[in-house]
């Protein structure tokens, strides 16, 4: 995995859950506490598995990386039609899309994981935002 290929959270963790990490830390068990928390993780996703394939076929959502470029942004402009844009992963807008584009091309756009888009684009879709 690559720096740009994750995103960091905070998370909340009791004294006693965080000492079993670090036990199974110790014991050699997994790498380090990040290490655990990503394995448990996909654990737990590849769990609940079928609820998420329910649910993208069912929302329509992309699954994965979706990138969005200028000339794709203002082929819809010039056609006259926008984007809902419906992400489960990682919705990334071109650097040289302007607000102004974003907004023209983009009625809504919604992402469940991270939404990358210059602060000018993401002010500017603020109130299209899900």
């Amino acid at each position: 995995m690559r720096i740009g290929d994750s995103e960091k959270i905070t998370i909340n963790l009791g004294y006693v859950d965080l000492g079993h990490i670090d036990l199974l830390v110790s014991e050699s068990v997994y790498a380090n506490r990040s290490d655990f928390i990503r394995t448990a993780v996909r654990n737990q996703i590849e769990r609940h598995a079928e609820v998420t394939r329910q649910s993208v076929a069912r929302k329509r959502v992309e699954l994965g990386l979706r990138r969005y470029g200028r000339a794709d942004l203002e082929a819809h402009r010039d056609a006259g039609t926008t984007l809902d844009i419906r992400v489960l992963g990682l919705a990334s807008i071109a650097a040289d899309v302007s607000p102004e584009l974003a907004r023209a091309a983009i009625a809504s756009i919604e992402v469940m994981g991270s939404l990358q888009a210059s602060p000018a684009v993401k002010a500017a879709l603020a109130d299209r935002l899900r």
